[in-house]
């Protein structure tokens, strides 16, 4: 009988007390993240969440990186794939590929890594400032907005590295291209 009761009061606690005491915590100290971080149009719409990739595939926007799992926020991961794996050489080819015909004036050795390759959760969210700053000639003749105008947008989306010294500059796909909406009208 004692077993019972204390295989009963481990249930609980374990099963109850504490997911409904660590939950509350994070609601009350970091809501927006507990909640996914998500990210709301002008009619308070939710659209996206800052901390998942999304595919844009128009010419009028910002490409993000590869993603194995199609950015599939129901899991997370991507394929081991060693550098000479034939299904990853393929792929990485076929960005490339990708990538010159919608930027016609690039040269192979100028293509940042993020845009042919995906990160390891392959939800990235993220691509480094160089591999936004390659796409502004199609953006700009997609949409009429100079490029300079384009460079400044990206420029003010700016992220620093993670705690200051961890990783690279990286501008966050959906929220660049919510501000290149916005510049569009």
């Amino acid at each position: 009988m004692k077993m019972i009761r204390l295989g009963l009061f481990f249930i609980i606690l374990c099963g109850l007390v504490y997911p409904l005491v660590t939950t509350g915590a994070a609601q009350f100290i970091f809501p927006r993240q507990a909640n996914g971080s998500l990210i709301y149009d002008h009619d308070n719409k939710v659209i996206g969440s800052e901390l998942i990739g999304q595919s844009f595939i128009s010419n009028q926007y910002f490409h993000g990186r590869v993603s194995s799992i199609d950015n599939d926020g129901a899991g997370s991961g991507s394929n081991n794939y060693g550098p000479s794996n034939k299904e990853m050489l393929k792929r990485v080819k076929d960005s490339i590929e990708k990538l010159k015909k919608e930027n016609p004036a690039l040269k192979t050795k100028e293509i940042p890594l993020d845009l042919i390759t995906n990160s390891g959760s392959g939800l990235d969210p993220e691509i480094s400032i160089d591999a936004a700053m390659l796409q502004i000639p199609r953006i700009s003749k997609g949409t009429g907005i100079s490029e300079r105008k384009l460079k400044q947008l990206i420029n003010q989306q700016k992220e620093g590295r993670s705690l200051g010294i961890f990783g690279e500059s990286r501008v966050n796909v959906l929220k660049l291209n919510l501000k290149l909406k916005d510049l569009e009208g």
